[in-house]
């Protein structure tokens, strides 16, 4: 993939500053199209061997685009708070908003090809973590994100002279240390950065390798590269996604689904409730105290029915926790800069760090639920999503995270009790709203997508504690003790 970038390309003076002073002008033409239409947002990741300018590109670019609508970030190793968290976490929190262009320096290639080369990380693990990065790329593209990825690429003699220049500069030491780390084995650390480039250019995302040896040849055509990117997606009107012409989830005559499966008949005495309770709150309070506890985080997600008590189970957790440690997150309908960026964006940036608990009342299963039950999305949107957050639950877990979700199941007669209960009290009013009862009017539709999210996301790093709610006691016992049994699993 780099031999063309190796022959040489020149651009005299002359005709860079004629093709500058266009270029300027065409590129602040469609960032304010792209301001004005906010379809979409713009990720430009700028990659490439030392020396190759990718600094200088950088500011280049600011220098020629409007920098009120530019979202820069250069990333280096990473520091404390992004150490104790997944490793794509500091990506997914700075992704730029639709309307906006956002340029990485530094990113998730470069975690993963720097743990190849000068860490423990195997040629197994690369290859895993290419595959992550591809079905990342592929979910923001399909969120609308327009990926343009730059790899700056000199050869090995051109890099030598210019890494001579800059070490020449005051601190210019700095910028060289992985060429020195390379050292002797050039090649091989060259085979395996471009393997991976292969890998990971696909039709959503391709690579562009730009030569860098002259910078005026480098400047022109990564300026060239973005503007007619942009310009193709902003005079091209996006097809919806296509979705199968087979049956896209199975179909079952009976209508049976897990939930069928869960014995709404459990309950529990006051005195044996009061007991067990207390004693499974001590023993998750000694357990999210401990120093063990302090290596991993803890994700709690709360799904179930309507008025089916994940309030109430909710405050029993949290009356077990220190609570400078933990954080309860309400999901309701998305704000407007969540809906300018990717849909798990805004769970993303609420992971918590090591030694901290997240607790989640409603959840990214709306995409797969409300979402797809009222139409808020496309098939082919929610379709995707059960795998996308698999995907997402298991780089929590790799990375540390013990992932518990609770789905909180009662009848049809004891929601409507529930419901006629919460309309006559004063204080509980609040509770119930008119989209409640138009939800419970799609009672069927809901069961049926309850039961394909629990059959398509009940894996065995994060699977599902499905609860008998008819009885709120029953289902707040079995949820504490629930998390302890977890988290004594994996402490």
């Amino acid at each position: 993939m780099f031999a063309s970038a190796e022959q040489t390309h020149k651009v005299d003076k002359t005709t860079f500053k004629t093709e500058e002073a266009k270029l300027r002008e065409a590129l602040l033409d469609v960032q304010f199209d792209l301001v004005g239409k906010k379809p979409f947002a713009v990720l430009i990741l700028l990659a490439g061997i030392d020396g190759a300018g990718k600094s200088e590109v950088l500011a280049r670019l600011n220098e020629w685009l409007d920098p009120r609508h530019l979202h820069t970030m250069a990333f280096d190793a990473r520091d404390e708070a992004e150490r104790e968290r997944p490793p794509l976490w500091r990506y997914w929190i700075n992704l730029p908003p639709k309307g906006t262009i956002g340029i990485f320096l530094g990113s998730w290639y470069r975690d993963a090809l720097e743990e190849h080369l000068f860490g423990d990380s195997s040629s197994d693990r690369l290859e895993r973590d290419l595959a992550a990065m591809t079905r990342l790329e592929t979910m923001l593209a399909d969120e609308g994100v327009l990926l343009i990825k730059l790899w700056l690429h000199l050869s090995r003699a051109e890099q030598e002279k210019r890494l001579a220049d800059i070490k020449k500069l005051p601190g210019g030491g700095r910028h060289i240390i992985e060429y020195r780390r390379i050292g002797k084995h050039y090649q091989q650390a060259m085979a395996a950065i471009e393997n991976a480039v292969r890998l990971t250019s696909t039709g959503e995302a391709p690579w562009v390798v730009v030569p860098s040896a002259d910078p005026a040849y480098r400047d022109l055509m990564v300026g060239q590269t973005i503007l007619a990117a942009m310009q193709k997606r902003l005079a091209s009107d996006r097809p919806a996604p296509t979705v199968p012409a087979a049956p896209v989830v199975g179909a079952k005559p009976d209508r049976k689904t897990a939930l069928d499966a869960v014995d709404l008949t459990l309950s529990l005495g006051g005195a044996d409730y009061k007991e067990k309770l207390a004693s499974h709150q001590r023993r998750l309070a000694g357990l999210t105290d401990s120093k063990r506890f302090r290596d991993i985080a803890l994700v709690v997600t709360f799904e179930g029915h309507d008025a089916a008590g994940k309030g109430g189970s909710i405050r029993r957790v949290t009356r077990a926790l220190d609570p400078r440690r933990f954080k309860v997150h309400s999901i309701a309908a998305p704000s407007h800069e969540e809906r300018a960026h990717p849909y798990l964006w805004r769970f993303w940036r609420h992971i918590p760090r090591k030694g901290n608990v997240a607790i989640f009342d409603r959840t990214w299963y709306g995409r797969v639920l409300v979402e797809r039950v009222e139409g808020f999305c496309s098939e082919a949107e929610w379709l995707r999503a059960y795998s996308e957050i698999n995907d997402f639950e298991q780089q929590l877990t790799d990375s540390g995270v013990i992932v518990v979700k609770f789905w909180l199941a009662i009848s049809k007669d004891e929601q409507l009790r529930r419901f006629q209960e919460r309309e006559n009290t004063p204080y509980k009013r609040h509770k119930i709203t008119d989209e409640d009862w138009r939800n419970r009017e799609k009672w069927d539709d809901y069961a049926s997508a309850v039961g394909d999210m629990i059959d398509r996301t009940g894996t065995d790093y994060a699977p599902w504690t499905l609860v008998a709610s008819e009885d709120k006691r029953h289902a707040r016992v079995m949820i504490v003790k629930t998390l302890c049994e977890r988290l004594e699993a994996a402490l």
